[in-house]
């Protein structure tokens, strides 16, 4: 039987089910931790001779990491971003990657956007911290945003942005744009979102919430000049990369009071240290927990490990980063059972 090594430290704590369905698959499995920025030697001698992967937030498998793992034969990543895995590395050298796109994780990350928003309107971090201190006086200073009829910009209209969309729309009668030059037409008129380009939305915006992959396209997307453009006394929220964001000049952006408050899951490190925006007040900051509600790692474990076993019964699994992998030919020729 293959072997797995999970490195993902939420994999499979809430959900034994997962576990015990991997133990039907691989005769061994192992888990190591994998650091942001750990060198590819030491990520590939971490995986060794394993012939799966679950993968984490931590780490990056590169084309060297794959070359050196020879026998890995899969990478399943546990999430949905793929910035920490090469996609086309992985696709020439006859890997699948799977990932937890469309497992319903859109549901609570757009949640936790949400909770973000209202927390950054209604400066909830300043009052929880005002009543603790018994500062019951500060009440007077602490004067919020209302949410119901300004307009919200969502910068990515994928799933996650779209479950933000109903909710705010539906929920709090904001008026919904959106930037995204990916999706077609029908799908914002569908939603009742009116399409426009980046720069409008930062412009009319009251709320900003960005939901966009990391990419070299996406990577500082809101740069110096974009977030100069923001609406003065907007609210920015990111639960989807921290490096699309400039996070030197949005600081100075919120210390100049320009943007009245952001609401952050993500950052360009992880964790944040040495980053000024911890120390700003105006800056609810989360520790990339976005996804982490039971019923999505749920949904997510469950992906992963029905996946892998489909994979190594010899069936085509169904939650495939790169489905060109099936037609250019695996790693595996036969996978071994």
């Amino acid at each position: 039987m293959p072997k797995l090594v999970i490195a993902s430290a939420s994999y499979g704590v809430h959900t034994p089910e997962a576990l015990q369905l991997l133990s039907q698959v691989f005769d061994e499995i192992r888990r190591v931790d994998l650091k942001v920025g750990e060198a590819e030697d030491s990520t590939a001698r971490k995986i060794g001779d394993a012939d799966a992967l679950i993968l984490g937030a931590g780490g990056t498998v590169t084309r060297k990491v794959m070359l050196d793992a020879s026998n890995l034969k899969i990478i399943a990543r546990h999430g949905i971003g793929l910035d920490n895995v090469d996609l086309r590395a992985a696709s020439e050298l006859g890997i699948p990657v799977t990932y937890c796109r469309h497992t319903g994780e859109e549901v609570s990350v757009a949640e936790h956007t949400v909770a973000l928003i209202l927390a950054c309107a209604r400066r909830l971090v300043e009052a929880d911290k005002a009543v603790r201190e018994e500062r019951w006086g500060l009440r007077a200073s602490l004067i919020g945003l209302e949410l119901r009829g300004k307009t919200l910009g969502i910068i990515g209209f994928g799933a996650i942005g779209r479950e933000v969309a109903r909710i705010m729309r539906e929920g709090f009668r904001m008026r919904v744009i959106a930037y995204d030059p990916y999706v077609p037409d029908a799908v914002f008129t569908e939603h009742k979102v009116g399409r426009v380009d980046l720069e409008y939305l930062l412009r009319e915006s009251d709320v900003i919430t960005i939901h966009v992959p990391l990419t070299s396209e996406t990577r500082r997307l809101l740069n110096k000049e974009r977030i100069q453009m923001i609406k003065k006394g907007a609210v920015l929220v990111n639960t989807a990369r921290g490096a699309v964001v400039d996070e030197e000049e949005l600081s100075k952006a919120l210390t100049e009071g320009r943007i009245f408050y952001a609401g952050l899951d993500v950052f360009e490190q992880e964790p944040p240290a040495g980053s000024p925006l911890p120390k700003l007040p105006n800056v609810v900051l989360t520790p990339h927990v976005a996804a982490f509600t039971r019923e999505a790692l749920y949904r997510m474990d469950i992906a992963n490990a029905e996946d892998l076993a489909l994979f190594f019964r010899g069936e085509r699994p169904r939650h495939l980063a790169n489905p060109e992998v099936y037609e250019m030919g695996l790693r595996a020729k036969q996978v071994r059972k």
